[in-house]
């Protein structure tokens, strides 16, 4: 695909899609985003990034990252932030567009108990914590909870297609993860802990990749959180003024509480580009998911020994899903927040009036004017985000055939740009930057959001320039879109124009008060940066 054939209305599409999936101010992907998720937050996926890998060497690789267990305080134990062993961890990928899982990887976790204990008065003790001293290598003996976890491949449906077990290079299909960054005395300094967790990255076969290209890498840990938001701010009605938000010099100006002092659990896979695509399109389609099993069993009165004290049984249900950033959290209704939960892409027209509908911009205009018509646009309905939203983005991200669905799209034949090099902004940034689609030859990089996303991508801040209007003020008229493949939109158009921007110029300035690129990232797999201590040196 080239880029020269990108249209103005393709720039608006391709920053629009941030509105849907980014869906504005609150400012965080799925933190406890529905119901019945804050039930299981062991299952409650948080982040899903998908991005060519712009590590030096690995360039032809891609990165899947799929973060559960949202805002671990690092000091949260005694028994941390373990992986639920009866639950069923999946990144799905659709590689030809119909919206259903060509390519699947399953993660299953396993807790074994070493059963530490010490010599008291004659007597063998087990100890009441998951560490008995020092800890810096593979299946330390003074861990006495080590977790580890198997991947399998599946092709075609997720429940029926092929299974393969994915091993490690050499032999062996156990995957050992680090204990949580408990502290500096068990663990060391930062330095120390990203060596400790660097033996956990694990150099794998993927079966059924072309030859010489079945080499991928794996790692499943905490990291530090690593996405910008200020969710106390933001879920308490928007807690700044319209002039905060709207003035480019108040970026991190507001920001006093962000959730970069939290830490999540990443499950990462890095694998060669020409494993996960089909024939000539080099788009796929990605979003993870988390099921747990139908049936739950308590035992009153369990039997010594870990984790007993439940057995589950019945079909696979699933009860998280996660591709663009938010939509469930900012888009979807309240009543069908958990329905969204259990659903599959290919389902996704019954959730079309929330995209074409949004009611995100009349809750900002409600609380920061008052006035629920003070700052969403009218071009109702809003087609712009809904193509975007469910097909991708014509000469960007958009499958040859696309089936309307909601999930992050990357285009595999997009180079990837060097971590320092790329614009926080992702593509839309980039046209911005260069002045203009006319000079779409001088930019540098369009390998970002909404084309997949990247840890650095702000994907907010490209959410709140569309929703609220901006792409129309710098478009300028024209005459809409036309949506004859989304059910029930059929033929129906929407003119963007700038009179139907109640902000006028001013929403192209809007952010949300923290800077995406100001967060650390590592520039190498697993990218995310390394979790925060439970406990430090005490301070003189």
């Amino acid at each position: 695909m080239r880029f020269k054939k990108l249209t103005l209305t393709a720039l608006a599409q391709s920053l629009a899609i941030a509105a849907v999936c980014s869906a504005g101010m609150a400012n965080a992907s799925s933190h406890r985003e529905a119901p019945f998720i804050t039930t299981s937050p062991k299952v409650d996926a948080s982040d899903f990034y998908m991005f060519r890998s712009y590590e030096t060497g690995r360039t032809d690789y891609v990165t899947l990252i799929a973060n559960y267990i949202p805002l671990q305080d690092s000091y949260g134990g005694p028994n941390y932030f373990m992986m639920d062993p009866n639950a069923l961890y999946e990144i799905h990928l659709d590689n030809n567009g119909d919206a259903k899982e060509d390519i699947t990887f399953q993660f299953r976790f396993k807790n074994k108990l070493n059963d530490v204990a010490l010599n008291i008065g004659g007597q063998s003790v087990s100890i009441p914590l998951v560490q008995a001293g020092g800890v810096s290598k593979l299946n330390d003996p003074n861990l006495n909870v080590t977790e580890s976890y198997g991947v399998t491949i599946v092709r075609g449906d997720r429940r029926t297609g092929t299974a393969s077990a994915i091993s490690k290079t050499g032999g062996g299909a156990t995957f050992e993860k680090p204990v949580d960054y408990i502290g500096v005395k068990t663990l060391g300094d930062t330095a120390a802990y990203a060596a400790y967790a660097g033996q956990h990255v694990h150099t794998v076969t993927v079966p059924g990749c072309p030859a010489g290209k079945d080499q991928g890498r794996v790692f499943v840990g905490q990291r530090q959180e690593g996405f910008a938001v200020n969710l106390g701010l933001i879920f308490d009605l928007v807690n700044a003024t319209a002039a905060q938000i709207t003035n480019p010099a108040n970026i991190n100006a507001f920001a006093a509480k962000s959730i970069q002092d939290k830490n999540v659990t990443t499950i990462a896979m890095e694998v060669h580009k020409d494993c996960l695509t089909a024939g000539t399109d080099p788009v796929i389609g990605g979003w993870t998911s988390a099921s747990l099993r139908q049936a739950r069993l308590l035992n009153g009165a369990p039997p010594s020994g870990h984790q007993t004290s439940e057995k589950a049984g019945g079909a696979w249900t699933q009860v998280s899903r996660l591709g663009n950033p938010l939509v469930n959290e900012v888009v979807i209704g309240l009543k069908d927040k958990d329905k969204f939960n259990a659903s599959k892409p290919s389902g996704d027209g019954q959730f079309l009036t929330y995209v074409t509908n949004p009611t995100l911009p009349a809750l900002l205009g409600l609380v920061l004017a008052g006035d629920a018509k003070a700052l969403a646009p009218t071009n109702l309905p809003r087609t712009d985000l809904a193509t975007v939203f469910l097909t991708g983005i014509t000469g960007v991200n958009k499958p040859a055939n696309p089936t309307p669905s909601e999930m992050l799209r990357l285009n595999t034949a997009i180079a990837p740009v060097a971590y320092a090099d790329q614009n926080r902004l992702g593509v839309a940034g980039e046209v911005l930057r260069v002045g203009g689609l006319a000079n779409l030859g001088n930019a540098k990089d369009l390998a970002g959001f909404p084309n997949g996303r990247r840890p650095k991508d702000d994907v907010v801040d490209i959410a709140l320039v569309a929703m609220l209007g901006g792409l129309c003020v710098i478009n300028g008229d024209n005459d809409g879109l036309k949506l004859n493949s989304i059910p029930n939109v059929a033929g129906v158009t929407s003119a963007c124009k700038a009179s139907s921007v109640p902000l006028g110029a001013t929403s192209a300035a809007v952010h949300d008060g923290v800077d995406q690129a100001a967060v650390p990232f590592l520039t190498s797999f697993p990218y995310l940066n390394t979790p925060l201590p439970g406990s430090s040196p005490l301070q003189k």
